[in-house]
């Protein structure tokens, strides 16, 4: 893996780390039941994203 490409995988990481603590938050906040359980979907989501990203190193 080059130099570069390891930037941009380290990038992608920090990203949906945050992603994924905003969703957890959000969904903790939110009161409409619908949008919270959506909100916990998307937390998922990016929970799966980061470990492709890290299994990429």
């Amino acid at each position: 893996m080059t130099g570069k490409e390891l930037l941009y995988v380290e990038d992608a990481l920090g990203h949906e780390k945050f992603m994924k603590e905003c969703s957890k938050k959000t969904s903790a906040q939110i009161k409409d039941v619908n949008l919270s359980n959506y909100i916990a979907e998307l937390e998922k989501v990016h929970g799966d994203l980061y470990s492709k990203f890290l299994n990429l190193l």
